[in-house]
């Protein structure tokens, strides 16, 4: 029997955004989450589901040049740096409107779609005059900006971005930039050292794999989760496929080793509903193109739906074979 929860509007946006990276496939992710019944396991729990559609991004009022990183050991040139301002512009704003009408589902999409997201949540609860805090469940920290990048895929910049580091020329204006300390590096197990010199200096909080390893699931996030509720603050959160381990979720194209197991993310989810602070998602990094049968598509919806209440002992058992 499913439990009963307190029903939420939950409002599902597709944010099918392929410029992150170079390799392709992202823009497949909204749909895949659909076929795969997240908006049918979000309803048998209760909650009212919308769900707002794909968005698309306008064109560019001026084009944007891609710009060398002339910093890196091998200059690169950001990839897709036009088309990356263009998909944030279109999402920050339908991203604070989705959070203010109800628990805000990303459907992605490259993790470049955290650039718009987290910014959009972000002037939402700077509207309500409380504070944002994001849980950031990812093997990377994302934490580059444009004059940062080795790789010069922009899906590594988020954090960079919403907490107000320079080098996002051509993007939207923060209206409500993050605080560094208001963030929670969760799983992360592969940095490079640009990002790592970065973060030592900044204050974000970091609980990294080995972490996890010593000390549980439990511990540290339910010590992040007591400082934002202590802030009277919101929580975002934003899950990328690679904090899984590829074992058990082989569908996106930044497959770290080492990654949380079936049951630490479930554990993940259900304690973050526990805490009743989460007010939206992103589901990132999500290639249908390299999954199995759709299995790791299925593992997202019931993730997400333990995140929204469901327990571990009420997720249907799915046979891939």
């Amino acid at each position: 029997m499913t439990k009963q929860v307190s029903p939420h509007n939950c409002i599902l946006v597709g944010t099918p955004v392929d410029s992150g990276k170079r390799q392709r496939g992202c823009m497949m992710g909204p749909d895949a989450l659909r076929t795969a019944g997240l908006a049918e396991a979000l309803g048998e729990l209760g909650h009212n589901v919308q769900d707002w559609g794909n968005l698309a991004p306008d064109a560019l009022p001026a084009p944007v040049a891609e710009t060398a990183n002339d910093s890196a050991a091998t200059p690169v040139t950001v990839h897709a740096l036009a088309e990356t301002v263009a998909w944030t512009r279109a999402i920050l704003p339908a991203a604070r409107r989705a959070a203010a009408a109800g628990f805000a589902l990303f459907m992605g999409g490259d993790h470049a779609l955290s650039l718009g997201t987290v910014a959009g949540v972000a002037a939402h609860a700077a509207d309500l005059k409380r504070p944002l805090f994001v849980l950031w469940l990812d093997a990377h920290s994302d934490f580059h900006t444009p004059c940062t990048t080795a790789s010069g895929n922009l899906h590594g910049t988020p954090l960079g971005y919403v907490t107000g580091q320079p080098g996002f020329e051509g993007f939207p204006p923060l209206s409500a930039p993050v605080l560094t300390a208001n963030i929670c590096l969760f799983g992360i197990r592969s940095v490079d050292a640009p990002e790592r010199a970065a973060l030592t200096q900044g204050e974000m909080q970091i609980i990294d794999m080995r972490t996890i390893d010593e000390h549980g699931i439990r511990a540290p996030l339910t010590a992040f989760l007591e400082r934002v509720r202590a802030a009277d603050g919101l929580l975002h959160v934003s899950l990328d496929v690679d904090f899984l381990d590829p074992a058990i979720a082989p569908a996106t194209g930044t497959m770290v080793p080492g990654g949380a197991t079936v049951r630490e993310a479930h554990l993940v989810m259900e304690l973050l509903h526990d805490s009743g602070l989460a007010i939206s998602l992103d589901i990132a990094e999500l290639n249908p193109f390299l999954d199995e049968r759709g299995r790791t598509a299925s593992l997202l919806v019931d993730l997400a739906a333990s995140l929204l209440g469901r327990r571990v002992f009420d997720r249907p058992n799915r046979n891939h074979a």
